[in-house]
Order: structure tokens, then C-alpha cells, then sequence
């Protein structure tokens, strides 16, 4: 099973309970879909920002994506009928704090990797992290051990 089909994703979405195993692939399509949904939250897709999120993808994750992969997990009618910080929420407790603040940091590094920063970017940034209730902290990467 493709991390792209983000089935761990819509099964926490749905109100199911999850293993370690299940979290640990719920990261992976976390990862794809918050970093794709980046890619696109400006309505251009640079090919910058897809190589850089394949790399990120297969360094967290070991998994590659493909091109395709990243541009489905990228399309609005995913979110057309429920905003990806909703998902965001419904998994947020599942994610170890961890990999939430990877998160986070991951999708500064992807909306930093094309020409420019775009507003839509930003507040799409701001979205997330919000939905994953990054702390400010966090965000800058000051964390207790």
C-alpha cells in the first residue's frame, strides 16, 4: 500500500484507533499530504518544490514518491469538502509531538524552496501549524529533551 492513498489518514478521520505500526505510516502520509498540499497552496506547483518534497519524503521515510503521487496528494478536491486542517486535527493526537514539530519544520523548508514566499504559503504555513497546535517554541525549534 502507497503512502500517496493516504488511507491511515482518512481511517483516523473516521474515528479509528491506530497501533504503532499505523502511526508511524500515518507520519508518512501526513508528511506527503502536508507537504504536497504546500506545493500547491499557491497555485503553482514549481518543480523545485515537488523534487524537494520527494527528497524530504524518502530521507523521513525511506518510502519514494513519485511525481504523481505528490501532485494527487496535492489536489484541491481532496479538500474541497473538508480543509486539511481539519484532517490535521483529527490526527494531531496521534502523532508523536515529534514528528509534529518535524512537520512543521519540514513545510517551512518546502515553502522556502521555490523563487518566492507567497501569502497564501504563509497562511497556509499558519494553518498547519495551528492545527497541529505547534507551539510558537516549537516552531523555532527550541524543545525540552
Amino acid at each position: 500500500m502507497s503512502i500517496g492513498d493516504l488511507s491511515k489518514v482518512l481511517k483516523i478521520f473516521g474515528g479509528s484507533d491506530i497501533n504503532e505500526d499505523e502511526r508511524k505510516e500515518l507520519y508518512q502520509e501526513v508528511l506527503l499530504m502536508v507537504l504536497a498540499r504546500a506545493s500547491s497552496s499557491d497555485s503553482n506547483i514549481h518543480e523545485l518544490e515537488i523534487e524537494a518534497i520527494q527528497e524530504m519524503v524518502q530521507q523521513e521515510t525511506g518510502n519514494k514518491v513519485t511525481v504523481q503521487e505528490v501532485r494527487k496528494a496535492a489536489r484541491t478536491e481532496l479538500y474541497e469538502t473538508t480543509p486539511i486542517e481539519k484532517y490535521l486535527s483529527s490526527v494531531r493526537k496521534k502523532l508523536a509531538n515529534a514528528d509534529r514539530v518535524r512537520l512543521v519544520h519540514l513545510l517551512a523548508d518546502v515553502v522556502k524552496s521555490d523563487t518566492a514566499i507567497s501569502v497564501l504559503e504563509i497562511d497556509f504555513f499558519n494553518k498547519v501549524a495551528t492545527a497541529l497546535q505547534a507551539t510558537p517554541a516549537e516552531i523555532i525549534g527550541i524543545t525540552s529533551h
